[in-house]
């Protein structure tokens, strides 16, 4: 084995089974070229899996069903350092993170500030849906659930109990950085953010 083989699988065991991982996550380690022709002898020896075009995993071994499928979320969060756009909860998903719906989502849904897509990995569907909300760098997955859920639900649909709701799901963190991140909303959905900040303060 190579000596960038051994260091991307030295990461790649730090990080434990079922991490799903891009080329751009061991670029700090030498040139492009010379990770992916590491990355392929690793997948051609078994040590790692690929997945998908410039996607890997470190597979979830199962004592009787064998290698398990990658999970979902960290599918997502691989594309996301693949592409450089921004991942949040879709917005049937955040109104359930939220505890404003029971509903699961069926297939897994991300919202996007990249354009609208279906990845397939290692057999699972990924979709990634452009946001017609912003998806705010420094927010937590509250916080961008919060902006997700309001453009699934709707300006008709905000009622007070559903701000009240928002309200207690929220930190002070995410609070200044929703607040901060007004000029990127729609106006509606502006002033939503203020009514919330009011009912945290009331």
């Amino acid at each position: 084995m190579s000596a960038m083989a051994d260091r991307i699988m030295k990461r790649v065991r730090g990080k434990g089974r079922g991490w799903v991982f891009t080329p751009k996550h061991f670029i700090d380690l030498g040139t492009r070229g010379s990770v992916d022709m590491a990355l392929s002898r690793l997948a051609q020896a078994g040590s790692i899996r690929r997945i998908g075009r410039g996607l890997y995993d470190y597979p979830r071994l199962h004592p009787k069903l064998g290698t398990l499928s990658p999970d979902a979320n960290r599918i997502a969060d691989a594309l996301s350092i693949q592409t450089g756009d921004k991942l949040a909860p879709s917005g049937a998903a955040a109104t359930n993170y939220l505890g404003l719906s029971t509903q699961v989502p069926a297939k897994a849904s991300y919202a996007t500030s990249g354009r609208t897509r279906t990845r397939k990995a290692a057999g699972r569907s990924v979709t990634l849906r452009h946001s017609r909300a912003p998806v705010l760098d420094q927010a937590s997955d509250t916080g961008n659930s919060v902006l997700q859920a309001l453009a699934h639900l709707g300006k008709q649909n905000i009622d007070d109990d559903i701000i009240r709701s928002f309200a207690r799901r929220i930190d002070d963190r995410d609070m200044k950085v929703l607040a901060q991140g007004r000029p990127l909303m729609s106006g509606w959905m502006g002033d939503v953010i203020l009514k919330i900040e009011a009912a945290r303060n009331g």
